[in-house]
């Protein structure tokens, strides 16, 4: 696999002595700087798709003029929050 990198950072002594701080076994500043960035990017890819999700459920409305109540919703995902506790508390 091919591998590329990006570019080099620059921060102040402060920022560099907590994040060395914070290091795990083993682990590096690399390392650390990799997995800050896999996260936000991701992070960023799941916002942008919730904001799709959105856009696309309110111009259906516009279109349809067919919506569920929040109250219905909101008793939909209880039900499955529950039925999932009960599942993994027994």
């Amino acid at each position: 696999m091919k591998v590329a990198s990006l570019p080099s950072l620059r921060v102040e002594p402060a920022l560099r002595e907590a994040a060395e701080s914070v290091l795990q076994d083993g682990e590096t500043i690399s390392a650390l700087m990799e997995t800050a960035v896999r996260d936000l990017v991701h992070r960023r890819q799941v916002r942008a798709e919730f904001l799709r999700r959105g856009i696309e459920s309110l111009e259906e409305y516009r279109h349809t003029g067919v919506s569920i109540p929040a109250e219905a919703v909101h008793d939909a995902l209880q039900r499955r929050l529950d039925a999932r506790r009960k599942e993994l508390l027994g």
